[in-house]
């Protein structure tokens, strides 16, 4: 399961990790936390469904939610950047999207996902646009957001062998 090599990276790395989500709703830490084991890279998460939620605890700037909006890379990069402050962790994730069936604009539709990664000295995003009922963009998002946390994480591992 990639919750257990995502485990067993960050267990082998001794790096800490925390989550950040909106839409997901607490699916990627539920899966991170389903490893057994897990308490020794796992310290918490926030569930910022609200703005004042990512506002007030994760320290999204309020200009960022006005001008490009809670679904955002922007936003995204800030919740991971602030859930690992919050938290002191060496890594924090993050995810936000319109799960639908409603919230879609032209520019932002259903199924629009933005999932950021933090650490103290690199941060990552990505963007996914998923094509699910609410349910399934939900759980699609939690899976996009442990595939890119387990690339990373492996990524950076290489980069710091060499």
């Amino acid at each position: 399961m990639i919750e257990e090599e995502i485990g067993d990276e960050l267990r082998e790395r001794g790096l800490s990790i925390s989550t950040a989500e909106s839409c997901t709703g607490g699916q990627v830490s539920h899966r991170i936390t389903n490893v057994s084991g897990s308490s020794d890279y796992y310290k918490g998460g926030v569930i910022a469904y609200a703005n004042e939620v990512k506002e007030e605890i994760l320290h999204v700037a309020r200009g960022i939610l006005e001008e490009k909006g809670a679904v955002s890379a922007e936003c995204a990069v800030e919740m991971a950047k602030g859930v690992r402050k919050l938290l002191d962790t060496d890594v924090g994730v993050a995810t936000t999207c319109i799960a639908g069936p409603t919230g879609g604009t032209p520019d932002k539709p259903v199924g629009l996902v933005y999932i950021a990664l933090a650490t103290k000295d690199y941060v990552y995003h990505e963007k996914h646009i998923l094509h699910g009922d609410r349910e399934e963009n939900k759980r699609e998002a939690a899976d996009a957001a442990l595939e890119m946390l387990k690339k990373q994480l492996l990524k950076r591992a290489r980069s710091s062998e060499r």
